[in-house]
């Protein structure tokens, strides 16, 4: 096929200069021309500019960018501000505190919708109508191809006048401005926090079994009533039994609030198990005075992507995380036989005092949970 730009030259003898001489309108028309691209049919929405149906149209765009960009802020102001803690039912704060996620998610929504139906509705109501005819060529394109396809996309920002639609350039910048900037604010405020500030007593090496001043950590049963405190005896428990616990100090005995983030604490949960008696039980190298007796403490935590791993075949000595599938063998110091946890679970060091409780004599001596990806061990 032979083309010819507007003025009758071959598209094959063209130079730059040529090109230079071109309008952005015959260079529009060459690249159609040069696409094999036949336009049937090219009517403008509006012919005739500002009139009160175009400007109607304008401000109906507008609004919902405006409504994008409102939502938002809204968004970036609730992901910094709202009160996202956790409050229990009942107590003071808890109706703030279960909004956070609802109005989280509804201006994170409602900003995208909106940004949505604003692009589509002005594709709608200013793109011109057309319709088009183009062959398919494969290849690399030459000069005369990308300069004309430029002059292209600017004669379709001119025919749809988004050169002259400065409320709706401004409100579309708005909306796309604030939403990304809530976008990077969700991104990157995690990252704010440097979990590494208080080195040796970091919150990723250190947990509440850690004993502070000398202080007895026991292990303490969640009865379900927070100022209740049930201690745990090697009696109370019979063989082949599992109970969660979690850390106990006298100092918090009263102190609600501290005995609640005892409890809640994402490290704190803890696996008390009672093997059956005879079970032959492999150690970890450095850790065979961990337990006491037939009584073994793992970190409820997987190691995977922090589920809780609680499920317990007796019959196997097997532990299930129901999230991921992956199994620990406790006889063998609770390392993974199955599924993608690559970690075993830390281990407790536990004991008992004189009073005849289960206490720890330590914290734990590795991470708890998925917080360090690299290992393996």
């Amino acid at each position: 096929m032979t083309v010819s730009h507007p003025g009758g030259k071959d598209v094959s003898n063209l130079t730059a200069a040529d090109l230079d001489e071109m309008s952005t309108d015959e260079l529009a028309r060459l690249a159609t021309e040069l696409d094999d691209v036949e336009v049937v049919h090219n009517q403008r929405r509006f012919p005739i500019p500002g009139t009160r149906a175009e400007k109607r149209a304008e401000r109906a765009v507008a609004t919902w960018f405006v409504l994008s960009a409102l939502s938002g802020l809204a968004f970036l102001l609730a992901f910094l501000f709202w009160p996202y803690e956790y409050v229990a039912p009942f107590d003071e704060g808890y109706g703030t505190f279960i909004l956070y996620t609802p109005i989280i998610g509804v201006t994170f929504g409602f900003a995208v919708l909106a940004l949505g139906i604003g692009v589509v509705a002005y594709v709608r109501k200013f793109f011109p109508d057309e319709v088009s005819i183009q062959q398919r060529h494969d290849g690399p394109s030459d000069e005369v191809a990308r300069r004309t396809i430029l002059a292209q996309l600017q004669k379709a920002g001119s025919d749809t006048t988004i050169a002259r639609r400065s409320v709706i350039k401004r409100s579309a910048l708005a909306a796309a401005g604030v939403f990304g900037l809530g976008l990077t604010v969700a991104a990157v405020a995690p990252l704010v926090r440097n979990p590494w500030k208080e080195r040796a007593q970091a919150p990723l090496w250190v947990t509440g079994w850690g004993s502070t001043d000398g202080e007895t950590v026991y292990l303490r049963r969640d009865t379900g009533i927070v100022g209740e405190v049930s201690l745990i005896r090697p009696e109370d428990m019979a063989s082949g039994a599992i109970e969660t616990v979690f850390p106990f100090k006298e100092s918090e005995r009263g102190d609600e609030e501290a005995l609640l983030h005892a409890q809640r604490a994402s490290d704190a949960p803890v696996m008390l198990i009672r093997l059956d008696p005879g079970v032959q039980v492999t150690k970890r190298p450095g850790q065979e005075d961990f337990n006491y007796g037939d009584f073994y403490a793992y970190s409820k935590i997987c190691t995977h992507l922090g589920c809780p791993a609680s499920l317990y075949e007796q019959r196997t000595s097997r532990l299930l995380c129901p999230c991921h599938q992956s199994q620990f063998l406790l006889t063998e110091w609770a390392r993974p036989i199955f599924g993608p946890a690559t970690r075993a679970l830390p281990q407790l060091p536990i004991t008992v005092n004189e009073e005849g409780y289960f206490v720890a004599r330590s914290d734990f001596i590795e991470p708890v949970g998925p917080a360090f990806w690299e290992r393996s061990s």
